[in-house]
């Protein structure tokens, strides 16, 4: 008699779990063969790095290793020039005139429309990677402090840390705010919480998870103030050195007046200060050392990824969330549409990117990063994302782009960056031009002479719509109501005094 095709001689559980077996062991090693990914986050570094040829003396063997290989943007740039909507953009995949999100808050999951927006590293987990973050990436009161837990934005938080240690006495205590010093401390780099931040990110690469890829977000708070870097960091720049930027005396002679109150009422110094101070020289060398310091911390990651046999399979990525100026328009900080602030490092590396040690002058935005690591990845593109993919340019760096890259500070500041030009429009309507390939330093305002209203009428299409500041902005910005500036509620009369000293 012919047995029943269900009768248990067939081993029927032990086929199914040995398909089990089969499918999650296939599954594994595909997740596992999947490329990983570091990205690399730096506070306020500018365009001083050695391959962007930003300042003639500085620094920087390990991101220019990192360049030599992958390709490096030497026209890429924020979407703002301070921290949390430059952060909130870049993991969001979303403009600052999308989001609303225009200042130091809110946080963006305050807002009903992105409560649950997937961001960049949820992308890569609901795709079966491990996530994990370290030091400031994002903005520094965010997520809020209830929100650093392991499965909250990210798998698995690590060490937070700060702008720590400091000395009992700052260095220059005249400047009202305890983050706005300088000077040599500690005696030691192990002492910096940037250092320990490496650490745990170290003690992670050497410990990966055996069935997952991984995302790890690596944030380090150097070169912002307080520029505190030990003395051999210091050693690099000798005070006997020429070290100041090249400025132009008067450069604000042709600038439109609201210009200055994209940096009304800041922190950080003016460069009459500076120099009054004589401070001008200490500071510059005081950044110029914390450049060098965060670059060897970049080292240690990269070392550690050729040391664990990472380096192949591992995509990396660093950035900048903005700029920062060190006397050029007279000013030190950021918060400003000039390229000292806008401009950024931005080098890609590793698999996927057939080019190796290119350099494009295309403009690009830090935008671009999250459509660019999931093509990279291999993963599904995510729909509704504000930038591109730069994989035609990581695939062929002589690649053209038709789109121009945007920096946006406030509602109705922006600026609009192509491989010639840099064109600024403020809230009030008032214009800067400037043609990067004749005047890098901007020094010659175009918007003021005859013959370019049609570039900039040109460029003026590009302008994003400006979503209204969502709730909780923390904007330090003037407002226009009715054509009249405003700050804090109080119109600004037409003789007002713009603040060239620092308060």
């Amino acid at each position: 008699m012919t047995k029943d095709k269900f009768s248990p001689s067939f081993h029927w559980p032990a086929i199914l779990c040995g398909l089990f077996l089969f499918l999650t062991t296939s599954f594994s090693k595909a997740q596992k063969d999947k490329p990983n990914v570091l990205l690399i986050c730096i506070d306020d570094l500018n365009d001083w790095v050695n391959h962007l040829d930003g300042h003639p003396k500085v620094q920087t063997p390990n991101m220019d290793r990192l360049a030599g290989r992958g390709v490096a943007f030497t026209n890429a740039h924020c979407q703002a020039p301070i921290s949390n909507p430059s952060r909130t953009s870049f993991l969001t995949g979303l403009r600052p005139t999308t989001t609303g999100v225009y200042g130091l808050g809110p946080w963006f999951r305050t807002l009903d429309e992105y409560e649950d927006h997937v961001t960049l590293p949820q992308y890569f987990e609901q795709n079966g990677y491990q996530t994990l973050t370290t030091g400031k990436v994002y903005h520094d009161a965010y997520p809020p402090e209830e929100g650093r837990k392991d499965g909250a934005e990210f798998t698995k938080w690590g060490f937070h840390g700060g702008f720590r240690p400091r000395p009992e006495e700052p260095f220059v205590k005249e400047t009202g705010h305890p983050l706005v010093d300088w000077g040599v401390y500690p005696e030691k780099d192990s002492q910096q919480d940037d250092w320990k931040v490496a650490d745990w990110a170290i003690k992670q690469l050497k410990n990966p998870p055996d069935d997952q890829p991984f995302f790890l977000s690596v944030g380090f708070r150097h070169p912002h103030v307080p520029l505190y870097a030990s003395q051999k960091w210091f050693d690099l720049y000798p005070e006997g050195e020429e070290l100041l930027p090249e400025i132009k005396g008067n450069d604000r002679d042709d600038i439109p007046r609201f210009a200055w109150y994209l940096h009304w009422n800041l922190p950080e110094p003016r460069l009459a200060w500076l120099k009054m101070h004589n401070e001008w020289k200490p500071k510059v060398r005081a950044y110029l050392a914390s450049v060098s310091f965060a670059d060897m911390l970049v080292g240690r990651l990269l070392n550690t990824l050729e040391k664990e046999g990472l380096k192949e399979n591992t995509i990396v990525v660093l950035l900048s969330d903005h700029g920062y100026h060190l006397g050029s328009k007279d000013i030190s900080g950021k918060n400003t549409l000039w390229h000292e602030s806008t401009r950024v490092p931005f080098i890609f590396a590793g698999p996927g990117i057939p080019e190796k040690g290119k350099q494009s002058d295309q403009p690009v935005e830090l935008l671009d990063l999250y459509p660019t690591l999931t093509e990279l990845a291999g993963l599904p593109q995510k729909q509704g994302l504000d930038g591109h993919s730069l994989m035609p340019i990581l695939k062929d760096a002589g690649h053209e782009r038709s789109r121009p890259a945007i920096c946006t500070h406030g509602p109705g500041n922006h600026v609009i960056i192509t491989e010639q030009w840099r064109f600024i429009q403020y809230a009030d309507g008032s214009r800067e031009l400037y043609n990067r390939e004749n005047d890098p330093y901007e020094w010659n305002n175009l918007a003021v002479k005859e013959g370019y209203a049609p570039i900039m009428e040109n460029l003026a299409e590009h302008i994003p719509e400006s979503a209204e500041p969502a709730p909780g902005n923390k904007v330090r910005l003037i407002e226009m109501i009715d054509g009249q500036p405003y700050w804090q509620g109080k119109k600004i009369p037409e003789d007002a005094e713009v603040p060239m000293e620092y308060e």
